[in-house]
């Protein structure tokens, strides 16, 4: 299974923001990496430089390596609306990505291992492909054998409210989510500027 298996921390750095979420090491650098630090005097970077970067963030954050984000970016741009929003929308109906927002795992990383190790039901069918697309009222859970997982209780008992994300319904006593529709723009809490994504391709 393709996926970034570099520092974290380090990676966060370099795009100035906590991608993957609370790091104590950014924390306490929350400037770019290597040896100089934040001493280094930085040129004015170019138009492309800085939509690179923020394809680069977008990639890292949801954790697609070059092809897979290239593909999704294609099927975004035939798809009817603003090419931009419906790649982040495409992003947001990824099955790790929603286990994620679920709060069924504290990582998209650690979602992708419980859904490639096989601990997920997606419409009470086992499915071990993180990049699965989500469609419309489909209904995701965990597999009865593997509730008692000490990351899967440890997630589920401290995550936040699920409600913030309207398009997620969760169901605590029956441990499943409902996928109810793609989300709106506003309603994405990620930082991305996909509008610089979309200039980036379309040189």
């Amino acid at each position: 299974m393709a996926r970034y298996t570099g520092p974290t921390s380090k990676k966060a750095r370099s795009f100035g923001e906590a991608i993957y979420g609370y790091d104590k090491a950014f924390e306490r650098k929350k400037y770019g990496p290597g040896q100089h630090g934040n001493t280094r005097r930085r040129k004015q970077k170019s138009d492309y430089a800085v939509q690179l970067k923020e394809k680069q963030k977008a990639k890292y954050t949801y954790g697609l390596l070059e092809r897979q984000f290239r593909n999704t970016f294609e099927k975004a741009s035939r798809n009817k609306g603003v090419t931009g929003e419906v790649l982040l929308q495409l992003l947001e109906a990824r099955l790790d990505n929603t286990i994620f927002r679920l709060g069924i795992a504290p990582t998209r990383k650690a979602a992708r291992q419980l859904v490639s190790h096989k601990h997920v039901l997606v419409n009470g069918v086992v499915t071990n492909i993180p990049s699965c697309q989500l469609a419309l009222g489909d209904i995701i859970s965990i597999r009865n054998k593997s509730r008692h997982l000490e990351v899967i209780q440890q997630s589920v008992s401290s995550k936040g409210d699920v409600r913030k994300f309207g398009w997620l319904e969760w169901n605590p006593d029956r441990m499943e989510g409902v996928f109810l529709s793609y989300p709106e723009r506003t309603q994405i809490p990620e930082k991305i500027n996909e509008q610089l994504i979309v200039e980036l391709y379309s040189k």
